[in-house]
């Protein structure tokens, strides 16, 4: 059995302690009992998104510092990220609102993808290269260009007109294209970013039914004429209030579900776990992937709660049956953008005026679940009777058992582990994220 640990107030980063570090009383109650034999779902991986903000802070490094990025990241001595993902045009961390043609060119044939270019697709293919190809990339839309929508404008919500639809779906087309001619393969893409979300930057506004259609009627048909099926389309990439209304609309038309993947989804509007849950219940062929989540308003730097919310989203976003789950931005300068409206917000890694890399303990408590945790793993059954802990468990091909317990509170809990017969009592200290190879 080993043991790591990353613990406030102390200089423990996924540290090596040995078993009598977390010697704990025998006379324990509370029990996490796991079943290795119950497997829920394969897991994909974990990863964090590369916006055009990001890139340009990656541009800028010397060539030291980009490789320092990269190791924490993507590599296997890192946090072994095999996800990412990035924008279609711009984003509000961009550093201006942006599309890929000119106005009203219905035809696409100013199509360029030149701006990204610049930082954005030089940094994925450095991760592309760190990780030998084994890297997903998921690409979502926060607004098409102003010219096709209501409002006339990327910003401020407003919808895609009606009868840019199938210009809107051959422009998806268009960049997955252009991006493999790059030497990037889009692994899958989002319908629309926060379609019930009108925004003061970009963003656009779908209705369930509208998102249903468009996939229906337009973006699945244009996979299929264009030949990139094995693109996955996937819907709603949104809160999880609303994840159930918008995939049962979607997951009802049988020419809408035959087109989709499964379901996005983010973390801003409450807890709300179950649905996650229901919603696999509801279409257990469905898959589940979380798409984006982090603190807002600036960078809370030194802020433990960071981490603390990562690992309990993740603990129960996989215990209810998520297959991926991806970061927001992978890094942010001292204000915690660029941000071409001001949104600031964390990041795991925040790097200030002078270079200075500042690796937040979101980045840490990340780690426990995303170095242990092997793509094709199977997240399995687990019970635990304490509620001041919480804890995820998986299986590897080799039978080989993985434990991350969680404790946000301030003072050290005992537990009894149970599994095959084995009994293990531990101490789990104040304000700490164990992960436990069995």
């Amino acid at each position: 059995m080993i043991i790591y640990l990353t613990q406030k107030n102390t200089n423990y980063q996924i540290a090596e302690l040995p078993i009598n570090f977390f010697k704990a009383n025998e006379l324990i109650s509370d029990e996490l009992i796991i079943y290795p034999e119950h497997k829920q779902q394969k897991f994909m991986g974990f990863g964090a998104s590369i916006t055009e903000s990001s890139s340009s802070i990656y541009k800028s490094l010397n060539s030291y510092n980009k490789s320092k990025l990269m190791e924490a990241f993507f590599s296997s001595k890192g946090n072994n990220y095999n996800f990412t993902r990035t924008h279609i045009n711009s984003c509000d961390f961009s550093l201006g609102n942006y599309s890929y043609v000119q106005d009203n060119d219905r035809r696409l044939n100013s199509f360029d993808i030149g701006r990204d270019k610049i930082s954005l697709i030089p940094m994925i293919k450095d991760a592309i290269k760190l990780r030998n190809s084994d890297l997903k990339i998921l690409s979502s839309p926060w607004s098409p260009p102003f010219w096709m929508k209501t409002n006339n404008q990327m910003n401020n919500g407003g919808k895609l007109k009606k009868e840019f639809q199938s210009t809107w779906a051959e422009y998806f087309c268009k960049y997955i294209n252009e991006y493999k001619i790059n030497g990037i393969e889009i692994w899958g893409v989002t319908v629309q970013n926060e379609p019930e979300a009108k925004q003061v930057w970009d963003s656009c506004l779908y209705s369930p039914e509208e998102e249903r259609d468009f996939v229906k009627n337009f973006l699945g048909p244009a996979f299929e004429k264009n030949k990139l099926t094995d693109t996955k389309i996937i819907i709603c990439d949104h809160n999880r209030d609303i994840m159930i209304k918008r995939a049962k609309k979607v997951f009802e038309d049988p020419i809408a579900n035959k087109y989709t993947w499964g379901t996005g989804f983010h973390w801003y509007n409450g807890d709300n776990f179950h649905n996650v849950k229901k919603l696999h219940d509801m279409y257990p062929d469905k898959h589940l992937i979380f798409t984006e989540g982090c603190q807002e308003g600036g960078t809370h730097d030194g802020s433990w709660k960071l981490g603390e919310r990562y690992a309990n989203s993740i603990i129960n976003d996989l215990n209810n049956w998520t297959e991926a789950w991806i970061d927001w931005n992978i890094v942010l300068n001292h204000e915690g953008g660029p941000n071409h409206v001001s949104n600031f917000c964390s990041a795991s890694l925040i790097i200030d005026k002078e270079n200075k890399f500042n690796f937040q303990n979101s980045y840490y408590y990340m780690g426990h679940f995303s170095r242990f945790i092997q793509p094709g793993d199977y997240i399995v059954k687990s019970e635990i009777n304490n509620s001041n802990l919480s804890a995820v468990c998986s299986v590897d091909s080799n039978a080989n058992l993985t434990s991350v317990i969680l404790n946000d509170k301030e003072t050290d809990q005992s537990i009894k582990i149970k599994y095959d017969n084995i009994v293990i009592n531990l101490k789990v200290p104040s304000n700490s994220i164990l992960t436990i190879k069995l």
